[in-house]
């Protein structure tokens, strides 16, 4: 016969199984910022899910904030000291402001979790993105090439040095810089605009020098009736003039071994440096030269300028000198001039400007009528015996 031994289950077995399941009242969903209650001893035997849990000694620890919460805490690794016998302890409980200040922001994003603190996208005014703060480097860089261009700002352009100390004109340096003619400290500047220092080295290459060796500067006897420029009003400019049956036989540079040979290429570029009125004939220069045109007519320049004008009228000796000095043009003194009788209805005019009309206007001031006016020269250059409607090429050994 064979005898079984039945052991008798013990009665927290049979509680266990007989165990109702916990109901809420509400209908609420839970609070999952915070853990559960837990239950006490009694509380798990009679299902009762309302009983305040013992008091715990953790109460003010932050807690993991989601659905998988396990009961367990998480001290972060400040909060933790080190015993006399190298074991970890848990401190007494210190104000829950307290330990959250003292938690870093690395511990803060794990105890959070990586969803409620995500990656700041960097450049987005939005997200608080301050770029002296960002890229320190990358902004004193700036802020340092700024500062090097409003330095370079302050100097000179390379056109300008070079108009200054009578190479070329503006135009003509531009032309010479584009074809890489100029040097500059020497390196080839080949930029136009470039700035330079006002006391740099300036080399023009032979090329340059050639190229300016060709150009043409003319000295026509203007007529009546011819403007000085573009044409207007129905008259036509003075350079209609310059052709070969118009040039004077007496120039001394068809009678050179190798004389200068016409051809219409001179005619590019050629214009006047100075102006004679409609009604005024004399001397007028036209040149492809922008060294005798700067010269000449430039905001500084101070070429002399002789002037034969009939007039008609009585002038008196302080008239005269209020002539010679004394006399404003458009809200602006006048520079003394050099004014005498040439004869009894002639008077002779010496300037160091030219603006519209001067003679002209300056003589209605005293009293006097202009009948005719001439320009006989411009520096050292003179008219001569050079007839109306005629022009000669400048000498090489002429200087204005």
């Amino acid at each position: 016969m064979t005898t079984l031994k039945l052991n008798k289950k013990p009665a927290d077995s049979q509680a266990k199984a007989t165990k109702l399941p916990v109901r809420r009242n509400s209908n609420a969903m839970r609070d999952r910022s915070v853990p559960p209650a837990k239950l006490t001893d009694s509380a798990k035997k009679h299902g009762d899910a309302k009983q305040a849990p013992a008091k715990a000694s953790h109460d003010d620890a932050p807690r993991q904030r989601n659905h998988r919460y396990d009961g367990t805490l998480r001290e972060p690794a400040a909060a933790q000291s080190q015993t006399p016998d190298n074991r970890t302890s848990t401190p007494s409980k210190a104000p829950a402001d307290t330990r959250s200040n003292a938690l870093s922001s690395r511990d803060r994003a794990d105890r959070e979790g990586a969803y409620r603190n995500p990656p700041r996208r960097g450049g987005k005014v939005r997200d608080g993105f301050v770029a002296s703060e960002f890229d320190k480097s990358r902004t004193n860089k700036a802020a340092f090439a700024n500062k090097a261009e409003n330095a370079e700002s302050d100097l000179p352009r390379l056109s300008k040095v070079m108009a200054d100390r009578g190479l070329c004109s503006r135009r003509e340096a531009d032309e010479w810089i584009a074809n890489g003619w100029v040097k500059v400290d020497g390196a080839v500047i080949e930029t136009l605009g470039t700035r330079i220092r006002p006391d740099a080295e300036i080399i023009i290459s032979s090329y340059a020098q050639e190229y300016q060796a060709e150009n043409v500067t003319i000295i026509l006897h203007k007529p009546v009736g011819y403007v000085s420029g573009q044409a207007e009003d129905g008259y036509e400019p003075a350079i209609v003039l310059v052709h070969p049956e118009n040039q004077w036989e007496d120039d001394p540079e068809l009678h050179r071994h190798q004389p200068k040979q016409f051809h219409r290429g001179m005619l590019k570029g050629l214009a006047p440096a100075g102006r004679l009125d409609i009604d005024s004939t004399g001397m007028l220069v036209l040149t492809q030269d922008g060294r005798i045109a700067r010269h000449l007519i430039g905001e500084d320049s101070t070429v002399e300028k002789e002037y034969l004008v009939r007039v008609t009228g009585e002038l008196s000796d302080a008239d005269l000198k209020r002539l010679n000095f004394g006399l404003s043009l458009d809200g602006e003194k006048l520079k003394p001039a050099k004014v005498s009788w040439q004869n009894e209805d002639q008077l002779r005019f010496v300037l160091r400007e030219g603006k519209k009309r001067q003679i002209r206007r300056m003589c209605e001031m005293v009293g006097l009528h202009v009948v005719g006016l001439k320009r006989i020269r411009i520096g050292s250059v003179n008219l001569g015996k050079l007839p109306v409607g005629q022009w000669r090429y400048l000498r090489s050994e002429e200087r204005f």
